[in-house]
């Protein structure tokens, strides 16, 4: 049987980035279950400029949103553009680092792996921002408030980890022994 189906009928819609985005989410909610979020954030030793906790979620709706206009753009290329698919791979890395985010930091109570996955997440937004801008500028321009918030976030994740105790890997700041 073959295909019928029109190039117009394959392009993905703000329906299919929405769902990402939905999917995205949930992933992230489930294993933290966001049961004392707030005071365990008050409780780490945050850097100056840290922001308060409230800001995190307003913050990430809109670079969550940026981030799904700009695939959209990317996915709706043609299929053989160059550059496209390995654009949407590191995008699709970006959505797992998000999704884990708060299980590691929240869930697992630990600033280490939550600064690894930040810096992680910095590190391929660079280089998302480098191969979508080759495809799409107006896309790339759409991951730019993510790759700064990153940035900031990086030092922030980075002191918050030196700085206070890890439960998964035990460690205490200032001490030599273990939690």
């Amino acid at each position: 049987m073959t295909d019928v189906r029109t190039k117009e009928s394959r392009r993905y819609r703000w329906w299919h980035a929405a769902a990402v985005g939905v999917v995205a989410n949930i992933a992230s909610a489930l294993p933290a279950g966001y049961n004392g979020d707030g005071d365990f954030y008050a409780s780490l030793r945050t850097p100056p400029g840290a922001p308060p906790g409230w800001v995190f979620a307003p913050v990430w709706a809109a670079n969550n949103t940026l981030t799904l206009v700009s695939n959209l753009r990317i996915a709706n290329l043609p299929e053989e553009t160059p550059g496209r698919r390995r654009a949407l791979e590191v995008e699709a890395a970006n959505w797992v680092l998000f999704s884990s985010f708060a299980g590691m930091f929240f869930g697992l109570r630990s600033p280490i792996l939550a600064a690894a996955n930040t810096m992680a997440g910095f590190a391929l937004t660079t280089y998302s921002v480098r191969a979508t801008a080759a495809l799409d500028r107006r896309a790339a321009w759409a991951l730019v408030p993510r790759l700064a918030w990153l940035g900031f976030a990086s030092y922030v994740s980075t002191s918050i980890a030196v700085k206070s105790p890890d439960r998964l890997f035990g460690y205490r700041p200032g001490r030599s022994d273990r939690v």
